[in-house]
This record gives structure tokens, sequence and C-alpha cells, in this order.
């Protein structure tokens, strides 16, 4: 009897979260992998194609044996979705070194053709080797590229004619990203790498390194609002007309930032000893 109440009771929660409405299930589900998200179609006929229409999308390599059977099953994802609903978000973690550029230009090809507006991809455990030419969509607004720590970098190659295409971009998070330029007689290269993105506020460069001719990130751009730099390896020059917010901690090496309009800056520096800058009256004092 009371096993029965026990099954009564639990189908009349089930029907009830049936019942929700699309966009609290679809914000429900984010909390899981996609995957997992994908799992739940068996569950009954209204949840058999909930997963199709969900704005953001999560895989991980770590809930497939393979990299073959997860890169089956991101494209039977994007391939099975509706397509009147479009992908917000797009998040890829891979564990362990694979070799990720194929899966990356399939995705790469998906932002292109569906809208998305922001990804955010991980290595953990691994190195993952990627052109920078590889990152080109004209509606992203958010992109994040992360390493877990310099042995397990993303590491991307710079040559004379890379560019980002991003036109969209209005934040980009880097964190343990090396950039290797592969013209080590191109001393001018990094001068726009970041000077392309023409709606870009916010940058973050978290552990960061430039391998080549000039070792260092030179940053030039007119409508920079927020700057983070942590731990970034060699000297550079910030110029920055617009930047209000600046943020240096352990930057190594010599720089030079102009940034007339600046009015928030917080420094640290290699002796741990931290300092605060604010705008009083038209001047950082």
């Amino acid at each position: 009897m009371g096993s029965r109440c026990e099954r009564k009771r639990m189908n009349v929660e089930g029907d009830r979260l049936s019942t929700l409405p699309d966009d609290i299930i679809h914000k429900i589900l984010s909390f899981v992998s996609t995957k997992h998200a994908v799992e739940t179609s068996v569950l009954s006929s209204r949840w058999r194609y909930i997963w199709t229409s969900m704005p953001s999308l999560n895989f991980s390599t770590k809930d497939f044996h393979t990299l073959p059977k997860f890169s089956e099953f991101v494209k039977h994802v994007l391939s099975g979705r509706n397509n009147q609903m479009e992908v917000f978000s797009i998040e890829l973690t891979f564990h362990g070194k694979v070799s990720v550029k194929r899966i990356l230009n399939y995705i790469m090809n998906y932002t292109l053709s569906h809208n998305v507006q922001q990804l955010n991809v991980t290595c953990l455990l691994g190195k993952i080797e990627v052109p920078l030419s590889l990152f080109s969509s004209p509606s992203l607004k958010h992109l994040t590229l992360s390493g877990f720590t310099f042995g397990f970098t993303f590491e991307i190659s710079v040559t004379t004619l890379s560019t980002w295409e991003l036109p969209s971009l209005a934040t980009l998070n880097l964190h343990f990203v090396t950039f290797y330029e592969e013209n080590s007689q191109n001393t001018d290269k990094c001068v726009g790498l970041f000077s392309n993105f023409a709606n870009l506020k916010n940058l973050t460069l978290d552990n960061c390194r430039m391998i080549g001719a000039l070792e260092r990130f030179n940053i030039c751009h007119p409508g920079l609002c927020s700057l983070t730099l942590e731990h970034v390896c060699g000297g550079g020059n910030v110029v920055t007309p617009q930047l209000k917010n600046l943020t240096v901690n352990h930057w190594q090496g010599k720089h030079l930032i102009s940034a007339p309009n600046l009015s928030s800056l917080h420094y640290k520096d290699c002796y741990y000893k931290s300092y605060n800058f604010y705008d009083d009256g038209g001047y950082l004092c």
C-alpha cells in the first residue's frame, strides 16, 4: 500500500514537471550536460523533443569513451535541432590531449549559419592546437577560450595572413592561451591581434603569452571599455582611448599604457603589493 502511494506521489510530481513551460524546462536542463538532456527524451512524449529547442548546449568529451563518439553525438544534436529555435550559447569541454580541429571547425560552421552568440571552449588535462583563422563568426558576441595550466593550454598559431573574423564580438576572455607567431620576421603582426574587433568592449588575458618575434601583446583598440591583464608574460603597449576600467595583476616586463579616459585602475605587482586608483574630478588619484 505504501509503495503504491509513493509511486502515485512520484507520478503526480513528474506530471507537474511536465506541465512547466518549455523555457523553464530549458533552464532546468541547462544545469546538466546536453547528453543527459537528450536522454530525458525517453521519459514521455512531452519530453521527446524538448532537447531540440534548447537555447544553450553543453558538450563534454568526458561523457564519451572516444572522440569519434563525442563528435558523432555533437553532429547528431546540431543536425537534429528545431531550426526555428536559435542556439544562444555552446559550451565545449575537452579532457585529455585530443585532435579537435575537425569538430571545432564543424561547430564554427554551425555558428556561422545559426547566429550563435556565445561560445566557451575549455581544455582540461590536454593541449589544443588550432589556427587563429578557425574562430570566425559574424554573430558571435562572447568568446571564452580556457586552458588549465601552461602544460595544458590552447595553442593558437598566428600566421602573416591570420585574422579573427568576429565583427560582432563584445567580450573576449582568454585563459592560459599561447599564441605562436609562425613568421618571426613579422614584428608588427601582434599590433592588430585584437584591433579587428570593431565592437569589442571587454577583454581579459589571464596567463597568456605570445611566442615569436615580439613575445608581447600590443593592445590597440578605439572602443575597448574594460581590460584585465593577469600573469601575462612579456611587456607590451596598451593604447585604448575609451578605456574606463583597467586591472593589472603581475604583468611581467616593461609596458606603456595610454588610456586618457581611465576612471578605475587596480594594479598588483610581482611582490603582491596592491594599488587602487579612482577618478576624482577628472584625474586618477
